[in-house]
């Protein structure tokens, strides 16, 4: 080694790795305010329905720290309590709870 400088190849491999978390941690910012989802990280409860109406909808609801998903259908031999179903223009889930889904 002419110089007399050596170079610590364990530290270049700590700086990827910083830069990596740095970059890892940005890229789920983005992700979280592109699809608007930062309602899952407040402590208010909320009920959210996606693709309202359509043969794939989804009722998501917050409580709490518990984040629980429905799918409405007929059938009802789902015992882990994750199906409701349709009673007219609302759903109403297995627990008992009424959401109203306009069309």
């Amino acid at each position: 080694m002419g110089g007399g400088e050596e170079h610590d190849i364990m530290g270049s491999v700590a700086n990827l790795f910083d830069v990596a978390m740095v970059f890892a941690v940005a890229l789920m910012v983005a992700l979280v305010s592109r699809y608007n989802m930062t309602e899952m990280f407040s402590t208010q409860d909320f009920t959210m329905v996606k693709n309202p109406g359509k043969e794939n909808m989804e009722i998501v609801t917050k409580k709490g720290e518990k984040i629980q998903r429905y799918t409405p259908s007929n059938d009802q031999s789902n015992a882990e309590g994750s199906r409701g179903k349709k009673v007219g223009v609302a759903y109403q889930l297995e627990n008992g709870e009424v959401i109203y889904v306009p069309e």
